[in-house]
């Protein structure tokens, strides 16, 4: 187990966001600060994690994206480059069960990756919700579809799919707002010292003391431990709601995903998946590894 303090800092403006409520009843007591970026199949494979630990704690904690900006220069060698992203991408999918498509660095490469992740920051420009529709839109394009997220047609396209206001999305692409919050995420990596992406970092709002930071990928039982350690109790995890409400909720998952958050093997999932595939309640979408369940609504 590799988890540490995250040192003695913490952000100055933590609160910025609830200073003006004088009554916040259903205040959560963590954030986890989770640093990721768009294009990176290991911040993708943590998805699963994500979900479940959403379901059965998601009652002590806000989670807030910060693009750590780690993959904005991935063209340096033209030539080895795509082939090396194709090689950690197929090999992050066989590994991690979630499905990372390299053949897009040879098809059809991402071509302005700083585009990607200020678009992420416009869309969030729209609220908290809307910046995480985004970013998961973005990453299912990119490691499932093959799309070249940093073309302003896939993001304006990606938009319209999430039902933002595209014409303001399209006005914010360029402003100074977006890049200037980017800005922001990337000065908040640097002072977190966050040298690896996935991250994750703890703190308990009525707690003073650093919070708790964890690079990399780990069992799921790693994340639960430090979400108690932060909480200094031991709560019981809520019970799993139902297949289908799961899926009403986020709408297209990973048969991975499935496994996850329900304990079940990923033959199980499947198995379970078929069964509200036959009642017409989910059309199945194969993908390069494994396969997606979209809800139909």
């Amino acid at each position: 187990m590799n988890w540490n303090s995250a040192g003695s800092w913490q952000p100055q403006d933590r609160n910025q966001s609830t200073r003006f409520h004088f009554i916040d009843v259903l205040k959560k007591p963590i954030e986890i600060y989770l640093f990721v970026d768009p294009l990176c199949p290991e911040c993708w494979s943590l998805e699963p994690y994500i979900k479940k630990l959403t379901v059965e704690y998601g009652r002590f904690f806000t989670i807030r994206p910060v693009l750590s900006g780690q993959l904005t220069n991935l063209h340096r060698d033209k030539f080895e480059r795509p082939r090396k992203l194709k090689d950690i991408w197929e090999k992050t999918a066989n590994r991690t069960g979630m499905c990372c498509d390299g053949d897009l660095w040879i098809e059809n490469p991402i071509h302005y990756p700083k585009l990607t992740s200020i678009a992420v920051k416009a869309a969030e420009l729209q609220g908290k919700k809307a910046g995480k529709r985004f970013l998961r839109k973005i990453q299912e394009l990119a490691f499932l579809e093959k799309k070249d997220i940093s073309s302003e047609e896939i993001l304006l396209q990606c938009a319209e799919q999430i039902q933002l206001d595209s014409d303001e999305f399209k006005s914010d692409l360029y402003s100074h707002s977006a890049a200037k919050a980017l800005q922001c995420d990337l000065k908040l990596t640097k002072e977190m010292e966050v040298e690896y992406i996935p991250t994750m970092v703890f703190f308990n709002e009525s707690d003073e003391e650093a919070g708790v930071k964890i690079s990399g990928i780990y069992p799921y039982d790693i994340y639960v431990k430090v979400l108690k350690q932060m909480l200094q109790k031991d709560p019981l995890p809520a019970k799993k709601p139902e297949l289908i409400d799961f899926l009403t909720q986020y709408e297209f998952v990973a048969t991975k995903e499935i496994a996850v958050v329900y304990d079940w093997t990923m033959e199980k999932a499947e198995k379970e998946m078929k069964k509200l595939q036959l009642k017409q309640l989910v059309e199945k979408v194969p993908v390069k590894y494994g396969c997606f369940w979209k809800y139909i609504k």
